[in-house]
């Protein structure tokens, strides 16, 4: 017996299983975040991001926020891809004004090979934070786990911070292969646990952002980010109390590998604003649902353009049928200075034009 509430919103779960729904389901990336003032007023009583992220009752209350404002169809966990590294000892701080940094850096072999899977105890509060939201929740819609796949963590790893080249961590690749595949592989095995501790604290789905597999060569993209997302994949639990638990990837610049993508065992593949959605549908068919992918830049015109963008990306994508399935999303995080009220267009439009094409 689940220690929760029935879910009474199972809509954006029956989509990434490829089953019928009513409308098209979504939820955005970044959902919780700096376009919200509530957010920008929890964050400031929290003192710090990673004081956000490390509370279980700021992390809840702005979880919970984007749900308050708008009929979402599902809440995202909010945290960091990076508190995985940071349990192994990197050091993981942010700077005023700047991204995320690491103190130790993985820089030479000695620290490579010294590199080990966490001790998922340090990450306890991400698990009672997931607890405390699919609680207060209270069956709404279902709460979605993630982590950053992991050669996106070995580019933060190796580099010490956020990259536009990834010159460090393409050296150690090119150069010492058998390093970058230790971190990978290290990466891999830390990854896996932390999402099924995810879904044992009361995820109901879980994501992998690959946010940086984009900057690999062809061939390089598929040894040293595709495979060990596969491998992750291959070690989650896909159920708990006899409920399907999906699995979405995400690899944003991956279009031009959508199929090799959507054959790595999960259930659904998100899809960044380059891709054309219709021609994706027919190029993957039913082998997992897909999810996307407005440019969120789209929510900076005014509402007609919005609604018209709505409406011509449900078009591209077509009318669900059995065994297919559509989860609408942005085809990357929200940005800072998106307006909410542009939002709340967005959502309403999805919901109402979807009803429609179903119609």
């Amino acid at each position: 017996m689940s220690q929760f509430a029935p879910l009474k919103n199972d809509t954006f779960l029956r989509a990434l299983l490829r089953q019928p729904t009513e409308y098209t389901p979504l939820w955005l990336m970044r959902q919780a975040g700096r376009y919200l003032p509530e957010y920008r007023k929890t964050r400031s009583r929290a003192g710090s991001f990673m004081g956000l992220a490390t509370n279980p009752d700021y992390a809840t209350e702005v979880t919970l926020q984007p749900l308050e404002r708008f009929p979402l169809d599902a809440a995202i966990l909010f945290s960091d891809i990076l508190t995985v590294p940071d349990a192994m000892g990197l050091g993981l701080y942010f700077a005023d004004g700047e991204g995320p940094k690491f103190q130790r850096p993985l820089r030479d072999e000695k620290d490579v090979m010294a590199l080990q899977a966490p001790d998922l105890g340090k990450l306890d509060y991400v698990f009672k934070a997931v607890t405390q939201i699919r609680t207060e929740l209270n069956g709404r819609v279902p709460l979605i786990g993630f982590a950053g796949s992991p050669w996106t963590l070995a580019c933060y790893m190796v580099e010490g911070e956020g990259s536009r080249e990834f010159h460090t961590v393409k050296t150690m690749l090119y150069n010492r292969p058998d390093l970058m595949h230790h971190v990978l592989s290290t990466n891999a095995a830390a990854v896996a646990a932390y999402l099924n501790a995810q879904i044992d604290a009361g995820a109901q789905a879980v994501m992998i952002f690959d946010s940086w597999g984009g900057a690999l060569a062809d061939g390089a993209y598929q040894e040293f980010s595709l495979d060990y997302m596969r491998q992750v994949v291959s070690q989650l639990k896909r159920e708990k109390d006899g409920v399907p638990i999906p699995a979405i990837v995400f690899t944003k610049g991956g279009g031009l590998w959508l199929e090799q993508i959507a054959d790595i065992g999960a259930d659904a593949v998100g899809l960044d604003w380059t891709v054309n959605l219709s021609e994706a549908r027919t190029r993957i068919g039913q082998r997992v649902a897909l999810q996307g992918n407005l440019d969120p830049a789209v929510l900076f015109a005014n509402p007609e353009q919005i609604r018209s963008e709505v409406s011509r990306l449900l078009n591209a994508y077509g009318t669900p049928q059995a065994g297919h399935g559509h989860v609408f999303n942005l085809g990357h995080g929200i940005s800072q200075f998106t307006p909410p009220e542009s939002v709340a267009v967005m959502v309403d439009a999805v919901h109402e034009i979807s009803r429609k094409l179903r119609a």
